[in-house]
């Protein structure tokens, strides 16, 4: 099979990297933006920005240039890219004539007089109706990916034949890679669960400890659940690896990046400083405010994600998030 990788992040490299290294020998290219980065990483068979000390697969090649020219000749396309960047994609993708998915979790800024964002499944009905489309999500950190950890996802897609070509793209020994129709659900789990990590992180940096950490990811679920409903999901989407699988490891794994802006944040630091330091991106941090919009759209009620957002736009201090909190009216759970 041959699949193309958008994008030569962090995620996207790791996936190129799983791919190229399956037992059936897919021919797998990755393709980078910057001609200069393409050449560094093809001369150094490694990602040395963002994957340092994780090797190429022998076979794993590395492009940059005509991308859509690439894609023409693919069986599969991934796009890599973050979750601002994949309406332009799926636009110049739209008379693709192999399937693709891609990897972003969020939800889309909202254009200009627009109230909510969208998700990636309603940004693709948009630009590229006709296009053969999913979503490969799930617990998942790139680096243990790359090097061949035990992991899972979720290949999600109303399209079963397309389910099943990424399972035969991507499932093998390391990889275990699950079938699922149901895209908004798989959607919504891994766009919230970056907005729970963050406040998770704060939990953890400001030692509340494990009593108050297990509440805010158990309440958290519920926030997921809530949404996903709201807007169409199976409940026991959730249950699974892009609902409960990912927000557990988003919110207490120390490779989560959302996590990290939740414990500098508790530490003093401005969300500049901490967004600085990360030097990648923490999608929670973007998608927080479109997350809170569109529950509010629907009127989903999500406290949790509405503290993070005014946390992140300076109206509350640390401390002062976990008072409120705290403070709501008790009720039914």
């Amino acid at each position: 099979m041959k699949i193309v990788v958008i994008g030569a992040g962090a995620w996207g490299t790791a996936v190129a990297m799983s791919a190229a290294a399956h037992p059936a020998g897919h021919g797998v290219t990755l393709w980078a933006r910057d001609a200069v980065q393409a050449a560094a990483m093809q001369a150094a068979r490694q990602n040395v920005r963002y994957l340092e000390g994780v090797p190429f697969p022998p076979s794993l090649c590395v492009a940059s240039g005509d991308a859509l020219q690439l894609c023409q000749h693919a069986d599969l396309v991934v796009l890599g890219t973050p979750m601002a960047a994949l309406r332009a994609w799926l636009t110049q993708l739209h008379t693709c004539r192999a399937p693709v998915v891609w990897l972003c979790k969020g939800f889309e800024a909202p254009a200009a007089g627009q109230a909510s964002g969208w998700l990636g499944h309603e940004v693709c009905a948009q630009v590229a109706p006709a296009l053969r489309a999913g979503v490969l999500s799930g617990p998942s950190f790139a680096v243990e990916v790359a090097r061949g950890q035990p992991s899972a996802l979720v290949a999600a897609s109303s399209d079963a034949a397309l389910r099943q070509l990424l399972v035969q793209a991507f499932h093998s020994s390391a990889l275990r890679v699950y079938e699922n129709p149901d895209v908004v659900g798989v959607e919504v789990g891994g766009a919230v669960k970056n907005v729970l990590a963050i406040a998770t992180g704060l939990c953890d940096g400001l030692a509340l400890g494990l009593n108050a950490r297990a509440a805010l990811i158990t309440r958290g679920l519920a926030e997921i659940t809530r949404l996903g409903l709201a807007l169409g999901a199976r409940v026991d989407t959730f249950m699974g690896l892009s609902g409960l699988g990912d927000l557990v490891l988003t919110c207490t794994g120390d490779l989560s990046r959302n996590r990290r802006v939740g414990l500098l944040l508790a530490q003093g630091m401005t969300l500049a400083q901490a967004v600085q330091s990360l030097g990648h991106v923490a999608e929670g941090v973007y998608s927080a405010r479109t997350v809170a919009a569109r529950a509010q759209a629907l009127g989903v009620e999500m406290p949790l994600t509405q503290t993070v957002v005014d946390l992140l736009d300076g109206h509350i201090q640390a401390e002062a998030a976990v008072q409120r909190l705290m403070g709501r009216d008790p009720r039914g759970e």
